[in-house]
């Protein structure tokens, strides 16, 4: 079992990716659940203007996204970092056929990491990402959140960029194995 610390910690700067997506029309958001985006998925999946979709594997979400640009909707793709490795065969769809892609990543594998599991992953992730063409930006600060959101949308879907924001793991819970 996997608990967060005893102490308090209730991070907003989910708010920030939200009210990103809401200014920036994101009307499609597919995740894979994760503790470190629940305030924001939950927000997702309450509001009426959006859909929220649960994913099997996070590569699902590429080509769920993929056929949204195509039909002209905008959407964003939320995983924790372990997910990246997923998704690699996949991005060559977003290279091949020039798809944006806006996703938001939290990050295992840093601040206080527990899992040993997941050091390996998380020091990949941003060279992977950078390897499939990605422009990667990392939030260390939940002030910088808002700000960077803002810039992987228009870099998305102004640009037709794939982009994403790594959201260092410093902004999460603490979590440690439970008793």
């Amino acid at each position: 079992m996997i608990e967060e610390s005893a102490e308090i910690f209730q991070p907003e700067w989910w708010r920030d990716i939200y009210d990103a997506f809401k200014r920036w029309e994101v009307i499609q958001v597919a995740y894979v659940p994760d503790a470190g985006h629940r305030e924001l998925i939950t927000a997702c999946l309450e509001d009426q203007s959006m859909t929220a979709i649960a994913l099997t594997t996070e590569e699902e979400g590429i080509a769920l996204l993929s056929g949204a640009w195509l039909g002209h909707a905008r959407g964003a793709l939320l995983m924790q970092s372990s997910g990246v490795g997923n998704c690699v065969n996949m991005m060559s769809l977003l290279a091949t056929c020039q798809f944006p892609l806006a996703m938001f990543v939290t990050m295992r594998g840093q601040h206080q990491e527990f899992n040993p599991w997941q050091l390996p992953m998380g020091r990949t992730v941003e060279p992977v990402l950078k390897g499939a063409g990605f422009e990667v930006t990392t939030a260390h600060q939940p002030r910088d959140v808002g700000p960077m959101s803002e810039a992987v949308l228009a870099g998305a879907f102004m640009h037709e960029q794939t982009q994403a924001l790594l959201l260092h793991q410093s902004l999460m819970p603490v979590k440690t194995f439970g008793k």
